[in-house]
């Protein structure tokens, strides 16, 4: 007699196509905008409010590049409209060995992607934090290249508006990248002997000029080299000039004359020209006379020099600088548009992702899903 059914005994089901279905699961899998551009993120580097900066392989670069990832929906209206393309528009046009090379901008309907040159040695903050202060060998080149970068975009009409150490990179070899144009502006060279002046006060508050702090339309070149003259103050002594805890007390540091710690030691001939450089606008010293300088050209110093030129200390005083009002310095204070300001901003607004291009040459795409 047949055995019953239930009496078989019943075959385990047969396990799914493991393989196969990982292969549909990578098919199914559509490349990132970024990846469809040849570019695969790697680790962050830097974040913000509204903006994220990774490092990411490129093929077509054949290495690492730096790419700066905007939300749309959290940045505030003003970057979106105002900064971010006059930044993109700005750099595009900009070739140089101590700037950070411009390499692509992609938009997508949530995102605005900045493809940047990658400099993997930090910047100058942190060099200056590990060793306290920079020895005046290796600040005389790093404020030359500055100097350099500088220079070339003035030629080309362009401000950067926001120099410090924060933006000064290091590539392999530690030379001097200058970047963040976010503050930059172009299309400001003289014209009939005139220098276009700039009336939108930006940049950061303990690298600002006596003439941005006061809310004074000003010459945006000669605010460019003031700020690098505090760059050249925190390299060679460790620490800023100027406190800028308190506006109040801001305003009247930089109205006044440079007070140089004792140490660490610094020759009375670099002395000389941070006092040159933070200087009023009317007595600053260009980037020419920066360039004609002892300290900055390297000529030697007469051994019978041991104090400060007294000549040069009173010429480069600002005492001549009208103090404002209370009043004054509230309203100014609360006027000076710092990328601090524009975190604070981007968390209070919410962002339309259906914004116009940003940019001529700016690559648009429609999200595809992940970064």
């Amino acid at each position: 007699m047949p055995s019953s059914v239930s009496n078989v005994p019943k075959q385990p089901p047969a396990p799914p196509p493991i393989a196969n279905s990982v292969n549909e699961s990578a098919k199914d899998k559509k490349p990132t905008v970024l990846e469809c551009h040849g570019y695969f993120l790697g680790k962050t580097i830097g974040t913000g409010s509204y903006a994220t900066v990774r490092v990411a392989h490129s093929n077509k670069h054949d290495g690492d590049v730096a790419i700066k990832i905007v939300s749309k929906f959290s940045a505030p209206a003003d970057y979106l409209k105002k900064f971010l393309p006059r930044e993109i528009e700005v750099v595009k046009g900009l070739r140089h060995p101590n700037l950070i090379r411009f390499l692509q901008a992609i938009e997508t309907t949530h995102r605005v992607y900045i493809i940047m040159e990658y400099a993997e040695n930090g910047s100058l903050l942190d060099i200056i934090r590990r060793d306290s202060s920079i020895d005046e060998y290796r600040a005389r080149k790093w404020f030359r290249q500055l100097v350099d970068a500088v220079d070339y975009c003035h030629e080309r009409g362009v401000v950067h508006r926001d120099i410090k150490c924060e933006n000064m990179l290091m590539d392999n070899e530690f030379n001097i990248k200058l970047s963040d144009f976010g503050f930059a502006r172009g299309h400001l060279k003289p014209r009939n002997g005139q220098v276009p002046l700039s009336d939108t006060f930006c940049g950061s508050y303990a690298y600002a000029s006596p003439e941005i702090l006061r809310g004074i339309p000003y010459q945006p070149q000669q605010a460019d080299i003031w700020s690098m003259g505090v760059v050249l103050f925190a390299m060679v002594f460790g620490r800023l000039p100027f406190d800028d805890s308190n506006y109040r007390e801001l305003i009247k540091q930089v109205s006044n004359k440079v007070i140089f710690p004792k140490e660490p030691r610094v020759s009375p001939v670099c002395k000389t020209l941070i006092n040159k450089i933070l200087s009023p606008a009317k007595s600053r010293v260009r980037i020419s006379g920066i360039r004609n300088d002892q300290w900055f050209s390297h000529v030697s110093v007469p051994a019978s020099v041991n104090k400060e030129p007294s000549s040069v200390d009173e010429s480069s005083g600002n005492q001549n600088i009208k103090l404002l009002t209370s009043e004054e310095v509230g309203t100014i204070a609360a006027n000076l548009l710092t990328k601090e300001q524009l975190e604070k901003m981007a968390k209070k607004s919410t962002r339309s992702t259906d914004s116009d291009s940003l940019a001529k040459g700016v690559v648009k795409h429609t999200d595809q899903g992940g970064k």
